[in-house]
Order: C-alpha cells, then structure tokens, then sequence
C-alpha cells in the first residue's frame, strides 16, 4: 500500500498549480450551506468540517451547517445528500469510511463513484490503536499474545458495521492472527467512551478523536497505523513494526451531488484549498495529526480513483466481511 507517494503528488501538483476555477456568481452564497457529516459530532470528520465552516464563514459571511448523520458506517449521510437539491447549498464530507463500506456493503441505493462530484482533498490522518488502561497489554505484540490467550474474548468497538474503525480493526486481527469480539456503536465517540468506561477494551479511532483521550491518561495508546510516528505522538510506535505490512490511514475529502452548478463548485474548491494552505489552518490540522493535502477537484478525482482500487483489492485479498 505505496500511498505516500501519490500523496505527495498530488500535494505537489495542487501546490504547483492552482485550480483553473470559473467565476462563481457574486450571489453565492446568499443563504447558509449545509455539510454533511457520516460521523456522530466529535469524530474526525465533525472535526474537520467545523474548521472549514469556521473558514468559510469567515470569508463568505454566510453559515455553513454541519449537520451530522451517523449510521450504517456513512451511507446514510450519502442518502441524504443525494437527496437534496443539487444548487450547491448542500455538501459532504467524503471519508475513508465511507469508502470502505461501499467496497462491502451490498445493495446501496447510489454509487459513489458516479452520484458526486469532487470538491477539494482536505488531508489524511492515522489511526490509533487505543487500550482501556486496565488491560494488561501494553504493546501491540502483548495485545496480540492476550488475544491468542482468549479469541474472541477482547470487546472493540467501531462506528458500525463496515465502518472505518471496523475496517481498519479487522485488518489488523487479519493480519495478526488474532480473534476479537466486534461491538457496533453509531459513531466512534460513544466507542471512545465505553472503551475508557472498560464497556469495551480496544479502539482504533482517528488522531484527532484519539489523542486528548491519550493525552489524559483515559486511554493507553499502542500503535499508530502509518509507517512513521506521529510527531504529536512521538512514543506511540507504527504497528507495522510488530505487524510487517500493516499500514492505512484515513483521509478528508469534500464533495456535492451530481449536478451541482460548476461555478459553485468551482468558487468552494478553490476557497477549500486555499484555506487548506494558510499557515493558521494549516497549524491547526497539523496539530489534530492531519497531513495536509489541499488538493483541487483534480486531484481529488486522481485519488478517489486509485483509493477504490486500493481499499477494493485489500476487502477482495483479506476477505474482510461486515460480519465479522
């Protein structure tokens, strides 16, 4: 999984070459926007999209609403906003997650790849593997060890079914070797919460929403699921250094429907990215653990592509199910 380099491509070419944007018309936006987060509030995605609205408020002096939909791992987030009018006053936030569970989940009622339009490629982030502090484990190798003690035994939790964290969980029970018992939530949140209430044991869970919990002492943290440490978590080592191979991460994206005028998605990309590439944003993504990005609709189109085959081979080599 070589994403770094295409990662710094693509940061390259955005920085290299501003999006050829149309004007918008002057009006937009003459009333508040919508943005639709999969997540429940306080997750990565939440996150994100209030630093953006904050952003655009700034700039537009109109609101732009988050409006959360958690459930069914991000889908029904899609739902609605396939619902909407498409007149550029209704957004997404694209994730991983949601990607994931269109690779696995069957039946949907739209197609990503084809009912939205990108917008601009925010960042990507790690994963953190988290530990109710009274496990007896305090590596990921001794994790390991405790699961083959007692398979299926070790409770974690995810925001549902297919979902990012259930992902990213069960590739690495895959690759280990191990058996853990699979806990569905609504959202990653109530997870974190129920992990540190020992409800549960382990949680992978995004930088952003795992790191205070660490910080605090709530949670231990184990491993970090990209090839390198992360600078705010210097002492958390990659997993990949007791899991050969082991690496993914999430990623932040915005995007409209299908049909959403091109000069607004034109004047929103283009604003996105620029916010994306202030030192003051920037800091601040930087400090939730977010390697910038600030990619235009381009080279959001480039990596959507090549995340679907990346995510699509890894459900088809591991046999992950939604089951599990």
């Amino acid at each position: 999984m070589h994403m770094k380099p295409l990662l710094t491509a693509i940061a390259f070419g955005a920085v290299a070459a501003a999006p050829a944007a149309q004007s918008a018309s002057p009006a937009f936006p003459d009333k508040p926007v919508r943005l639709i987060i999969g997540s429940a509030p306080g997750s990565g995605p939440d996150i994100i999209a209030r630093l953006v609205a904050d952003h655009l408020y700034k700039v537009w002096g109109e609101r732009v609403v988050v409006d959360a939909r958690p459930g069914a791992a991000g889908t029904i987030s899609a739902e609605q906003t396939l619902r909407a009018n498409p007149d550029g006053y209704t957004w997404m936030v694209l994730t991983s997650q949601l990607f994931i569970a269109t690779s696995v989940f069957p039946d949907l009622k739209f197609n990503l790849d084809k009912d939205f339009v990108s917008m601009s490629l925010v960042g990507s982030v790690p994963w953190l593997l988290t530990l109710n502090p009274t496990v007896p484990a305090k590596s990921v190798s001794e994790l390991i060890a405790l699961a083959k003690k007692s398979p299926g035994k070790i409770r974690y939790g995810s925001g549902g079914p297919g979902s990012g964290e259930h992902f990213t969980t069960v590739m690495f029970t895959h690759m280990a070797g191990i058996n853990m018992l699979h806990v569905p939530y609504k959202g990653v949140a109530p997870a974190l919460l129920d992990t540190i209430a020992n409800e549960i044991q382990m949680q992978f869970a995004v930088y952003p929403a795992g790191k205070p919990h660490i910080d605090s002492g709530r949670l231990r943290g184990l491993g970090i699921s990209t090839a390198k440490r992360a600078p705010g978590l210097p002492n958390i080592p990659p997993i990949a250094e007791t899991v050969p191979g082991y690496v993914t991460f999430g990623w932040y994206a915005m995007v409209a429907p299908k049909g959403t005028p091109e000069a607004v998605l034109a004047k929103a990309s283009t604003e996105i990215v620029k916010a994306a590439r202030e030192p003051a944003f920037g800091e601040r993504l930087k400090v939730l653990g977010i390697e910038i990005i600030g990619g235009g609709r381009k080279e959001l189109d480039d990596f959507r592509a090549a995340e679907r085959k990346r995510l699509t081979d890894l459900v088809k080599a591991t046999g992950i199910s939604i089951t599990k």
